[in-house]
């Protein structure tokens, strides 16, 4: 479904009266329906109506996701790394470790060698730099079964 501002530009562009407009929204709608319908056949298709090894997948899924994460923050850092700090390539990586620590709080108390939790490995590797954080956050990817998603 369109957001609130493509509407509203539409109806900026044709006004709330013009025929243009309503043929819009009827196109729209008829591209709405089979989109949702795939979305639905997509997701059952892929087991998520399943309770057999959902928790699984579901781990498998938010895993795969913190090291996807995880290393655009490495690629987005490391760009900016060789710019002046005032760039957009600093705002990407800002950007790119907010998405990590976000995809990382759902497992945040998994543990990580040496007794530690992911939440405070990525802490560590994110906001402060720390190498030795950053790379047992890409050991636990490893393990995972991600390691090429990360740097």
């Amino acid at each position: 479904m369109p957001n609130a501002y493509i509407l509203l530009r539409e109806l900026q562009v044709y006004g709330t009266t013009g025929r243009a407009f309503r043929g819009y929204l009827v196109r729209m709608r008829k591209g709405v329906v089979p989109a949702l319908a795939l979305v639905v056949v997509a997701v059952a298709a892929t087991g998520c109506f399943s309770s057999e090894g959902g928790d699984e997948q579901r781990l498998t899924g938010l895993r795969e996701n913190y090291c996807l994460k995880l290393g655009a923050w490495q690629k987005a850092r490391n760009a900016a790394g060789t710019i002046t700090p005032e760039s957009s390539a600093h705002e990407k990586a800002g950007l790119a470790a907010q998405e990590a620590s976000l995809a990382m709080q759902p497992l945040r108390d998994e543990s990580v060698s040496g007794g530690r939790t992911l939440g405070e490995e990525t802490g560590w590797a994110i906001n402060d730099g720390d190498s030795e954080a950053e790379a047992r956050v890409v050991q636990y990817c490893d393990d995972a079964g991600f390691e090429t998603l990360t740097r």
